[in-house]
């Protein structure tokens, strides 16, 4: 029995509530990338029916990097809206809520073998330096200026790309 996605597709609506995993090495941080999109993106996932935002993270964290990673603590919730003009997306409206939680470091960048993603795509992984992020085409975009400047507590960031209406 497959695990039952928190979200839905109705027409042109597209909604997930997922977890993600910000894991920082030497001053890097690791961005997910593959060939189904011409972005890179957070390490993480839909949260399944059941199952906490933090259990949802460690586990998108274990697919995608091979690697129990121990979660430090929750950092960010993101809702986010946009309107997807390319990529698996493409044409759709988009709301997310999505909870980051900052893994503890572990040392090394060292990852297990790299895996698929949920349309069966390869998926690639990338150590961005930090300092360098905003050059990437890399999201969600609010990562490189909340990485850049002391963090504690969790914050509550609003993104909205929508187009503006007339």
């Amino acid at each position: 029995m497959s695990e039952l996605n928190c979200g839905f597709n109705n027409e042109d609506r597209w909604f997930r509530y997922r977890a993600a995993g910000i894991i920082i090495e030497d001053g890097c941080v690791l961005f997910i990338g593959s060939r189904a999109e011409n972005y890179l993106y957070s390490v993480g996932g839909a949260v399944h029916h059941g199952e906490t935002a933090e259990d949802a993270a460690r586990r998108e964290v274990f697919e995608e990097t091979g690697v129990n990673y121990e979660v430090d603590r929750l950092a960010v919730i993101h809702e986010n809206f946009f309107d997807e003009s390319d990529g698996t997306l493409r044409g759709m409206r988009c709301h997310e809520i999505c909870f980051y939680f900052l893994m503890k470091p572990r040392g090394t960048r060292e990852l297990g073998p790299e895996g698929r993603n949920s349309l069966g795509f390869a998926e690639t992984r990338h150590w961005i330096p930090i300092a360098e992020l905003k050059e990437y085409r890399a999201y969600p975009e609010f990562l490189a200026d909340y990485l850049a400047r002391p963090y504690e507590g969790i914050e509550h960031i609003v993104s909205d790309e929508r187009p503006a209406k007339e």
